[in-house]
């Protein structure tokens, strides 16, 4: 389909997703929301895809919500910011958060704001030396929101999320991965070619095993050591059963690289 703000792709199992509103650095109105809400939600039944790739099209990646659009923006029909989360940003999030295949955000430029907080909810967030992370809600007088208070914390600390928080600074994409906020900062000669491997390696990896691993690790910081283990053992019970699974086993035995399927 043609979108008017998004550009979208699906090629030999990569889908490829760019929010494209480079003159306005990407930030979110409603009709990017209802093209991005689409195109996750064919994700989530019977596509091919078995790796996302999110970027930004221009200089940066996003910079959050359009404060221009006056659909949501204050005075305008939803003035009431929480019901413009509610019915924008929750299920976005939520949605990133349990697609049935990895999801890797390839962070081109500035991530300010929900921009920032939609790069976190990813499985895999690679960025370039020149990118940066802003969470720009203090200078508003706003929360971060998008899943921002719930993510600082865990990525990098309660000391570290309320400095970025209440400060709003600009935290380089290269101290980012010092921090642990991201997985890689890559010069950005390099960076397309990065993302690129990285997607060929998960499209070719076996799906199920790495969407288990990913529910596991996410869902693991409301459960007991116990408790863990028991999903552990439940998870490979489930996965011993499919054909990845003996594929892998069958490609160690013969020394030769496994063909994953995806199930």
């Amino acid at each position: 389909m043609t979108y008017q703000n998004i550009l979208f792709d699906v090629t030999d199992a990569i889908a490829r997703l760019t929010l494209n509103r480079p003159d306005r650095l990407n930030s979110f109105n409603v009709a990017m929301h209802g093209e991005v809400r689409e195109v996750l939600a064919g994700l989530q039944t019977g596509s091919q895809a078995r790796v996302l790739v999110i970027t930004g099209a221009g200089r940066g990646f996003c910079a959050g919500q359009d404060l221009g659009d006056r659909a949501i923006a204050p005075g305008g029909a939803a003035a009431d910011l929480g019901e413009s989360i509610e019915k924008y940003y929750k299920p976005l999030i939520m949605t990133l958060r349990n697609l049935p295949i990895p999801v890797v955000c390839a962070v081109n430029g500035v991530a300010a704001g929900a921009g920032a907080n939609i790069a976190l909810a990813c499985d895999l967030v690679i960025a370039t030396r020149s990118a940066s992370f802003i969470q720009a809600f203090s200078k508003l007088g706003l929360v971060p929101d998008s899943g921002g208070t719930w993510f600082l914390p865990r990525l990098v600390g309660t000391a570290r999320a309320l400095g970025l928080a209440l400060l709003g600074d600009k935290l380089s994409a290269d101290q980012a991965a010092q921090w642990g906020l991201i997985w890689r900062c890559v010069e950005d000669a390099e960076f397309t070619g990065v993302v690129d491997a990285l997607a060929r390696q998960l499209a070719a990896a076996p799906t199920k095993g790495l969407v288990r691993t990913k529910q596991a690790i996410y869902e693991s910081w409301g459960r007991s050591l116990e408790e863990q283990l028991d999903i552990e053992r439940d998870y490979q019970r489930e996965l011993g059963h499919t054909a990845d699974y003996a594929e892998g086993v069958a490609a160690f035995s013969q020394k030769r690289t496994p063909q994953f399927k995806g199930n």
